[in-house]
């Protein structure tokens, strides 16, 4: 972590974890925030006394505005295509139609965003972040300088049109 320039915020990220394995890693590593992306319910996220975000998998029957309310002591609610038996990092869409407007400023919008895409989505839902992985890869797991730049292109180039 001491490689890490400053004001970068580190992200530990759990699916379903059992409480004592979330305790040794902020324990052995400087952890800035905590993101659940399993099944965890809000007392679960709030109990680790570090800021923590919320991914929600956008099944079809989900509702977005009961759930995030269930989640409002977080930071943020990330926003993720759902795909059963997968918790994230599937590189699929979702509608983002299904995201009423009035949560926008709580949420991170991830999902199959891509340089091709970003710039509609920030348009459309207007959310507080965009997540990107799979999106900016020449391969599993290999990021692309150029695609990230392409996509940080598109990010700032919709967020202007606002």
């Amino acid at each position: 972590m001491s490689e890490l320039p400053p004001f970068v915020t580190t992200t530990a990220l759990f699916v379903d974890p059992e409480p004592a394995l979330v305790e040794r890693v902020i324990t052995q590593v400087q952890v800035d925030l905590l993101q659940f992306h399993g099944n965890e319910p809000p007392d679960f996220c709030a109990g680790f006394a570090r800021p923590w975000i919320k991914a929600l998998r956008m099944k079809p029957d989900l509702d977005v505005i009961k759930q995030a309310e269930g989640y409002k002591a977080g930071r943020g609610i990330l926003l993720d295509a759902y795909r059963p038996g997968v918790p994230g990092g599937t590189g699929d869409t979702f509608d983002w139609e299904r995201i009423p407007l009035e949560l926008a400023p709580r949420i991170i919008l991830a999902g199959g965003l891509n340089q091709d895409n970003v710039a509609d989505a920030v348009r459309r839902v207007r959310p507080f972040a965009v997540d990107v992985s799979g999106g900016v890869e020449d391969r599993p797991g290999v990021k692309s300088g150029n695609k990230i730049a392409a996509f940080i292109d598109q990010v700032k180039c919709a967020d202007q049109r606002r």
